[in-house]
């Protein structure tokens, strides 16, 4: 699944303009995500002749994932468990094991370490934890999608349905 980089609506005023703490970092918006998600995209392509390709495709396939979850806001405002996710994945998980597999000399990339696993094998499962924790991110914001949507039906038939004091 490849991500399309879509336009940037303009800024909106009014009601739904999602409020802003004086606490808000911008490094935190979708916007900056979404530019951090694109530079580590350049940083994949970059290594990718240095790279085992299963694990440019796995990155690739984890920034894809955390692209759609920072879709969901364009719905409404991700909460802080998802934007900390992503952040945290893109700016440092994912880098960090890409680079420390790059790091490795080559001769050792298939030798088994002592835990009987060669950085080959290590850097297969750091990203399968990847992609894995990144899909838990999607399902849980999709999740409070779901829940968002069954909350506002409740409210709307509470408010619209006859009650038995009408006149």
């Amino acid at each position: 699944m490849l991500h399309r980089a879509r336009p940037t609506p303009p800024p909106t005023t009014g009601p739904t303009t999602a409020p802003t703490t004086p606490e808000s970092d911008p490094a935190d918006s979708p916007e900056a995500l979404r530019g951090a998600i694109v530079s580590l995209n350049r940083f994949v392509n970059a290594s990718a002749g240095r790279l085992p390709v299963p694990a440019v495709v796995a990155a690739r396939r984890i920034t894809d994932v955390l692209a759609e979850v920072l879709d969901t806001s364009e719905a409404r405002p991700l909460d802080v468990y998802a934007v900390m996710s992503v952040r945290s994945m893109v700016g440092d998980y994912l880098p960090t094991t890409l680079r420390s597999f790059l790091a490795v000399e080559t001769s050792l990339i298939e030798a088994a370490r002592p835990s009987g696993r060669s950085p080959l094998d290590s850097l297969g499962a750091q990203l399968a934890s990847l992609e894995s924790a990144a899909l838990g991110v999607l399902a849980a914001v999709q999740q409070q999608d779901v829940d968002a949507l069954m909350t506002q039906g409740s409210f709307l038939s509470t408010k619209f349905s006859r009650s038995d004091l009408d006149l």
